[in-house]
């Protein structure tokens, strides 16, 4: 289905058509918000806030940038005004972070299977110890693989921002990882 007609079916009322959207596009919004909250709980209504602000906002969608920018724009502010509530109401605990991730079907080889999934949550530790500006622009980058104008889209960083970070955010992560190396040495 084309994203007008989906957009169509939606503001006159079609709840398959939103279903259909809320498939399309549940794994951006749940990378998006993964990305800069803490709690799977956190995480899990995060992504019902964003899909009820988009079913409201829809009407609104102009059409100037793609729908998947647009959804992913109202992920991150959904994601960012959320972190912003907590922090004023409690200190976020950063050790009772969860790490989220969808396990990739593969054919593989057992060993190799556990090889790549270690490998993966190793990755991802190390990413998550980057500063949050840095693991958002890296994982819009890499994981959701946006351009830079997408980044500065959602984020509203300017573009030059938007390279620089992802520039120090692999350098960081480059001596995170060497770092962590030398200390199981």
């Amino acid at each position: 289905m084309k994203e007008k007609e989906l957009i169509h079916q939606i503001c006159n009322g079609n709840p398959q058509a939103f279903r259909f959207l809320v498939k399309q596009y549940e794994r951006l919004v749940f990378h998006v918000a993964a990305r800069l909250l803490n709690r799977q709980e956190d995480l899990e209504d995060v992504c019902q806030e964003v899909f009820i602000k988009v079913h409201q906002k829809l009407p609104e969608f102009r059409g100037d940038s793609k729908l998947s920018t647009w959804i992913a724009t109202i992920a991150y502010r959904v994601a960012v005004n959320h972190i912003k509530k907590k922090k004023a109401e409690t200190d976020i605990d950063d050790s009772e972070r969860e790490f989220l991730h969808n396990d990739m079907i593969t054919y593989d080889h057992p060993q190799n299977i556990i090889e790549k999934q270690e490998l993966k949550a190793y990755v991802r530790q190390m990413v998550d110890r980057l500063p949050s500006q840095y693991k958002t622009v890296l994982s819009l980058y890499h994981l959701e693989e946006m351009g830079y104008k997408e980044i500065v889209e959602i984020t509203g960083l300017p573009e030059g921002t938007v390279k620089n970070y992802i520039f120090r955010a692999r350098k960081l992560l480059k001596e995170l990882i060497k770092n962590s190396e030398l200390v199981a040495l």
